[in-house]
């Protein structure tokens, strides 16, 4: 089914001469169109839509307003639909591209099909770098440090009580009530549960023994929150709650140090990008396919190992010329420096490192 989404349509000033020059560029034999707040030419025109990662949603209205004010003639609609959703409605056709917790896995995309495609070579590249906190609501701790076995025992429902011997002896400083843990998980299928459990299943394998996966394993019991808004509603309004979500939407929620190596580290854009650069592509894919097979147990000072990757996936070949000029537009802005910097003001994101940058502009600039 066709999802749609009401465009984004708020001015930005940021980077809109750069958005300008860049989509003449992609367009340079059409009329050129005056973009009264640049005062630079726009020849863009037209209308495109995206799905998936909630995570994404407040880089995407960033992106969004950026793109649409260089492009006065173009809209852009991005349904924050989740992971899982987005990379089904992109299969099927009823997307132009889509936003990802994780990049398709190598059999899938072998499988295909994509329907918006005329090959069955995909791009997908990572866009959207952020930490995924652990956040909780105890009154009177707004921090608490945690190892792996720890935070794999309290969502494995092993670990019931804040003032479990564990955590008081990891936070000898902090007053832990006798009071019940309780535990809030994605109920939708995400790709912030795929990154977070696959942490666990790295990092506590003999705690955690359900392994990767984006869908929450229901034996596991817990409580269920629809998308991301979800868990932070779910945790800010209940007392003694803890969960996990985009570190952009902690907001004032108590978080949780990552014990790393011997240190415990709190999660910051600067060490998610860390973990990143320190983190190979995954071998067998396609060029233009830049898959990144994240370190999870790394012991490298002031990383952060419980990273989201999020992704940006469209089509080698687009089926529709006219998709390809725009989403390679597009895409091209959102991974310049400016389009990193916007999504980091905006949402607390980590920009792509100037060697990523490089191969992702590769694989953009495949596209057609």
């Amino acid at each position: 089914m066709k999802k749609t989404n009401a465009p984004i349509k708020a001015a930005a000033a940021c980077g809109i001469a750069l958005l300008a020059l860049t989509a003449c560029a992609s367009n340079e034999s059409a009329p050129a169109q005056t973009d009264d707040a640049s005062g630079s030419a726009s020849a863009l025109s037209g209308t495109f839509s995206g799905a998936g990662a909630s995570s994404q949603g407040a880089a995407q209205e960033a992106w969004i307003a950026a793109f649409q004010t260089a492009n006065p003639d173009v809209t852009v609609n991005y349904e924050p639909s989740g992971s899982g959703a987005g990379r089904e409605t992109f299969q099927q056709g009823a997307s132009t591209f889509a936003g990802s917790d994780r990049a398709f896995k190598a059999e899938e995309v072998a499988a295909g099909p994509f329907d918006t495609c005329a090959t069955d070579d995909i791009v997908e590249f990572p866009a959207y770098i952020s930490p995924i906190a652990i956040v909780f609501n105890l009154e009177g701790v707004d921090s608490l440090n945690m190892d792996a076995d720890t935070v794999a025992k309290i969502f494995a429902g092993q670990i019931t009580q804040w003032n479990d011997p564990a955590l008081v002896a990891q936070n000898p400083d902090a007053t832990l009530p006798d009071a019940t843990i309780s535990a809030v998980h994605r109920s939708d299928k995400s790709g912030t549960t795929g990154n977070f459990t696959d942490y666990l299943a790295a990092a506590a394998p003999s705690v955690w023994t359900a392994g990767s996966v984006e869908e929450w394993p229901t034996e596991l019991g817990g409580e269920g929150a629809n998308g991301t808004s979800g868990v932070i509603d779910a945790v800010t309004n209940g007392t003694g709650m803890i969960g996990y979500a985009d570190a952009s939407r902690a907001g004032d929620l108590g978080t949780v140090k990552i014990k790393v190596g011997d240190e415990f580290v709190a999660y910051s854009p600067e060490a998610a990008a860390a973990i990143v650069d320190a983190s190979p592509l995954e071998e067998g894919r396609t060029d233009h396919d830049l898959a990144i097979t994240i370190d999870r147990t790394s012991e490298a000072a002031g990383v952060y190992p419980i990273v989201l990757v999020s992704y940006l996936i469209g089509c080698e070949q687009y089926a529709d010329p006219a998709n390809a000029e725009l989403v390679k537009a597009y895409f091209s802005y959102i991974v310049s420096e400016q389009g990193q910097q916007d999504a980091a003001e905006a949402a607390g994101s980590a920009p792509i490192s100037a060697e990523l940058r490089g191969k992702v502009e590769t694989a953009i600039a495949a596209i057609g």
